[in-house]
């Protein structure tokens, strides 16, 4: 009885054996077909999309990741909506405060001479139009108004002349003389008032051509001086020019007109409001920049020359797509975003890139309004990208080849089984 329990026993043994080994077969069997059949796809689909117009739902599937909650927590994943915006482009500039050149003056001397007296002796005094800044003692003055006595003493002798000529003669002389007055720097009612006294007057007046500030004084009393000699460096500071630096890729932007925001760290409270009036036609090879002359008024006389300040330039761009700027992946040769198909799957997906604004960047092309982005974790999704593609094609070509190296042996060691059976049933008889 013992005898037969054990020969059975031994039958089972060796039948569990063989069905195990014949199911391990099997499934050989059938991962090989399997891997014959998925590296056999790639060849159908890139067929399919040969023959298409488009792209297969199964290459799609292929770049498309999906995320799991927990995934997407340890990937620090946020998405955003990729909204229609106004943009607007912001300049920064540095610049340097200066005189307005057309507010500008010289004042000099008409008439060679000296200078006995000086109505203004600092630099930085205030002179109005109109009023005398220095008298110049001038032996040319002098003869000039003795001559234009002569004339109208002249003329009045032979005005009454019978001969006509004579008589027009007189009103010529008093005509040059005045004129060769004027010429001296004598204005009208100088020349009246000489007209009235009969007497010369020995010092002429100089005054300046504008109201303004001193910056620059040259002249000293006693000083002899010729005819154009400057005395004084006159500007009006109601108006100052700003002289901004932008850079290249950026002045296109400038236009004439502009409404620009000045800042000073003299008055950190204040915002001074001016506007651009003219772009210089050349750039600095050294700092790639252009200057962009800026008009301000200056009323009160804040701004001071080569006073350093910041310029804002606030240029719209209109209505445009804006997503954030860690959105957007550089690849070197294209910039991408992962746009979320459905809540954790991504999708790559070029897009054309316009002007950054801040923090965000305008996009061209390849997002429409609506659409949602990863915003942050991007750079996660794409390495997630890169290791499934790295373990998932090469990995199933290599199941499939050890597959087929396997068969032989698969076989050689189902026919071992019969062979060790009958053994044991040897050892049984």
């Amino acid at each position: 009885m013992k005898k037969r329990m054990v020969v059975a026993l031994a039958i089972a043994i060796v039948a569990i054996i063989a069905a195990a080994e014949w199911g391990y077969y099997l499934w050989r069997e059938q991962g090989a077909a399997t891997g014959q059949a998925i590296s056999a796809a790639p060849a159908q689909r890139a067929a399919d999309g040969q023959a298409g117009t488009g792209r297969s739902n199964d290459a799609d599937m292929l770049r498309d990741v999906s995320l799991s909650p927990a995934q997407l927590v340890m990937a620090n994943v946020a998405t955003v909506e990729a909204r229609m915006m106004p943009l607007t482009r912001e300049i920064n500039a540095v610049g340097i405060v200066a005189y307005d050149q057309a507010r500008q003056a010289k004042v000099t001397a008409w008439v060679a001479g000296r200078i006995d007296r000086l109505h203004v002796n600092t630099v930085g005094a205030h002179v109005s139009k109109g009023a005398p800044v220095a008298e110049v003692y001038s032996p040319d003055l002098v003869s000039s108004q003795q001559e234009y006595l002569l004339a109208l003493h002249s003329r009045e002798q032979f005005k009454d002349s019978p001969i006509p000529s004579i008589a027009q003669g007189g009103e010529g002389l008093v005509e040059s003389a005045r004129q060769r007055l004027k010429l001296l720097g004598v204005k009208d009612y100088q020349i009246a008032a000489l007209e009235r006294s009969g007497q010369p007057t020995i010092r002429l007046p100089v005054y300046t051509p504008l109201s303004g500030t001193v910056i620059e004084k040259i002249a000293l009393e006693g000083q002899y001086v010729n005819v154009g000699d400057p005395l004084f460096a006159i500007a009006d500071l109601s108006v100052v020019w700003v002289e901004v630096e932008v850079y290249e890729n950026e002045f296109p932007f400038i236009r004439i007109g502009q409404q620009v925001k000045v800042f000073s760290q003299s008055y950190p409270d204040r915002t001074f409001m001016g506007r651009a009036v003219f772009v210089y036609p050349f750039l600095d090879p050294k700092t790639r920049t252009v200057k962009v002359r800026l008009e301000l008024p200056n009323p009160r006389h804040e701004l001071k020359a080569d006073m350093f300040v910041n310029a804002v330039v606030q240029i719209p761009l209109g209505d445009a797509i804006a997503v954030p700027v860690t959105a957007v992946l550089e690849t070197g040769k294209r910039r991408v975003v992962w746009v979320e198909k459905e809540p954790g799957m991504f999708e790559p997906r070029e897009v054309n890139v316009g002007t950054r604004v801040g923090d965000r960047f305008q996009i061209l092309t390849g997002l429409r309004a609506g659409e949602k982005v990863a915003a942050s974790g991007g750079y996660m999704i794409d390495s997630e990208l890169q290791l499934r593609g790295s373990a998932g094609m090469p990995g199933m070509a290599g199941m499939t080849g050890m597959g087929d190296d396997k068969k032989p042996a698969v076989r050689r060691e189902r026919a071992a089984p019969p062979q060790e059976g009958a053994a044991m049933g040897d050892m049984k008889m």
